[in-house]
């Protein structure tokens, strides 16, 4: 559906422009006269939005970046070799994992300090902290058990990155398969049971961002355990 919706938007759009740009509006600076300028403002501005969402870049000199595409375009000589630039780059862009990295996880360790005094909160040796919503009163995962749940995770800001209620579909996995903070967490929750957990980095993905989550982030989440399921392996299925 999603690739349907995608070539149809294009077919309208290029229908719309004919031999003409799109229609913009004329308050502002960008004119688009003919096909060719509508094309090249598209592919800048998907590139951009591109570079700034998923490539997570948040700071440019335009001017410099925009005389780097120029030479390019223009068939000129680039004055860094390619792996020179692409080495370059990976120093630049891990440091700059780094910074964000280290201001997550201070955010976190002072979310974990204020969580920690809230009632009802515990927290394990190894800085887990969970909070009872409901005490279930069915059996209690294992290592290596596949279990079924639902869950809501947040960032502590209150960001919701992944649910499964939202989706409106329990997932399923094997405890061991999972972040450490949710493998402690399950093993410690009869089925039935509902806990909030507030997990660090540490439990987490450390200093490895991923998806919608910033590297060093502590995550909170909300997870529903509801069955133990049998773990069939592919020669039982034979």
């Amino acid at each position: 559906m999603k690739y349907i919706l995608t070539l149809t938007s294009a077919v309208l759009l290029m229908s719309a422009c004919s031999q003409k740009g799109i229609t913009i509006d004329t308050s502002k600076p960008t004119e688009l006269a003919t096909e060719l300028d509508s094309v090249s403002y598209l592919l800048g501005t998907s590139y951009a939005k591109g570079l700034t969402t998923k490539g997570g870049v948040k700071e440019l000199d335009n001017k410099s970046f925009l005389t780097g595409v120029q030479r390019v375009l223009e068939g000129k000589e680039v004055e860094i070799d390619e792996e020179t630039a692409g080495d370059f780059m990976n120093v630049y862009f891990s440091k700059k994992e780094k910074a964000k990295s280290a201001e997550s996880k201070l955010a976190g360790e002072a979310f974990l300090a204020e969580n920690k005094a809230k009632e009802g909160v515990k927290t394990t040796e190894t800085g887990l902290q969970y909070r009872v919503i409901t005490a279930g009163g069915g059996a209690l995962p294992l290592d290596g058990d596949k279990v079924k749940v639902h869950y809501t995770g947040k960032l502590i800001d209150g960001t919701v990155f992944d649910s499964s209620v939202e989706r409106g579909e329990p997932a399923e996995f094997l405890t061991n398969q999972v972040i450490p903070g949710w493998t402690e967490a399950l093993k410690m929750m009869p089925v039935g049971s509902k806990y909030e957990l507030v997990i660090p980095a540490a439990l987490a993905y450390g200093d490895r961002g991923t998806g919608p989550i910033p590297a060093g982030s502590t995550l909170v989440f909300e997870v529903e355990l509801l069955d133990i399921l049998p773990n069939v392996t592919p020669s039982e299925k034979e």
